[in-house]
């Protein structure tokens, strides 16, 4: 009989949401790292007051991430020897033709390039050439925004939104954008 007990169904469940958390920490220590990369000053002091650092960890808390999370995301950043991540866009089309923008920050970019291109062909996309997607949108505000919609039927939305979910789920992707209506 199992499945009946209780505590084997709390276990279940705190491990699934567990993942979800550790999954959305990890994107986040990856973004404060990459920030406080960038907001070390000439001394190797953080600046913990540069807007990019301090929006992301604004980001993070409100996430709930933990302050000892972040502090240690900071000090791995900045100690010698640390690896240098690097902000890649991919563009690609999903199904129905819908332009997808997608933000990653990895350390190994050919590694990444050939994730992303497997998942993209695995649910009905293909990666695109640079500047082949970007048209259909423009950056406002550091924020990307569709200028051009594509209307979708049902079955192309549902194929677009597992895509999505299996995209965001990859531990280097940070966003993905859409132009699908």
């Amino acid at each position: 009989m199992s499945g009946h007990n209780k505590w084997s169904q709390i276990k279940e469940k705190k491990g699934k949401t567990d993942a979800k958390k550790s999954q959305v920490f990890s994107k986040f220590a990856k973004l404060i790292a990459n920030e406080a990369r960038a907001a070390r000053s000439s001394g190797g002091q953080v600046n913990k007051d540069a807007p990019a650092l301090r929006a992301a960890i604004e980001r993070a808390r409100k996430e709930n991430m933990p302050s000892d999370n972040i502090e240690r995301a900071i000090k791995k950043a900045t100690e010698a020897g640390a690896k240098a991540l690097e902000k890649v866009m991919y563009e690609a089309y999903g199904p129905g033709g819908a332009a997808i923008l997608i933000e990653t920050l990895t350390d190994n970019t050919n590694k990444t390039a050939q994730e992303i291109k497997h998942l993209l062909s695995e649910n009905g996309g293909n990666l695109a050439s640079p500047g082949a997607a970007a048209w259909a949108f423009e950056k406002t505000a550091g924020v990307w925004k569709p200028t051009t919609t594509v209307p979708l039927s049902e079955e192309d939305l549902n194929k677009l939104s597992a895509l999505v979910e299996k995209l965001e789920a990859h531990e280097d992707v940070q966003e993905v954008i859409t132009n699908a209506e």
